[in-house]
């Protein structure tokens, strides 16, 4: 694979891992010192991802529209189109939340994740990078933001 096609792969390695709430898969592609969803390190992050999607029913993020720029060889930033659909669960059964927006992904070689750096494994989709930093811009949503919620 080319370095641009292990990226996008990457990518859509952590959506489908987001959407099956593979935890130990999303942390194995978060660069040690990410900072994603507002939240700074790996840690930080998966709390996030259990105070938003722990009490929701299925998920898909659909990605497209990439455009990827290599900073150098070890670095990928990366825009995305995304329109992410999330289904409520439990107390908001049959509410529905959709949005559309763009991710702005800055990747890392697994091997080189910065200064005198080396990382152990190659993230869980085996593409050897990591998402060191995610930003989602939200052009539009449709729906309940109340969709978003830990599990009971």
């Amino acid at each position: 694979m080319t370095p641009r096609e292990q990226v996008l792969e990457t990518l859509a390695d952590f959506a489908r891992a987001t959407d099956a709430r593979d935890i130990a898969t999303v942390r194995g592609m978060l660069h040690p010192e990410c900072k994603a969803y507002g939240s700074t390190g790996v840690e930080a992050v998966l709390r996030g991802f259990r105070d938003n999607l722990g009490g929701v029913g299925p998920t898909q993020h659909l990605l497209g529209n990439h455009r990827v720029s290599f900073l150098d060889e070890h670095t990928a930033r990366v825009y995305t189109y995304a329109r992410i659909m999330h289904v409520g669960a439990g107390p908001k059964e049959g509410a529905t939340l959709e949005l559309f927006g763009e991710y702005d992904d800055l990747l890392v070689r697994a091997h080189h994740t910065g200064p005198g750096e080396l990382a152990s494994a190659a993230g869980s989709s085996g593409s050897g990078w990591l998402i060191k930093r995610r930003r989602l811009e939200i052009h539009h949503t449709i729906g309940d933001w109340d969709v978003l919620r830990p599990a009971d």
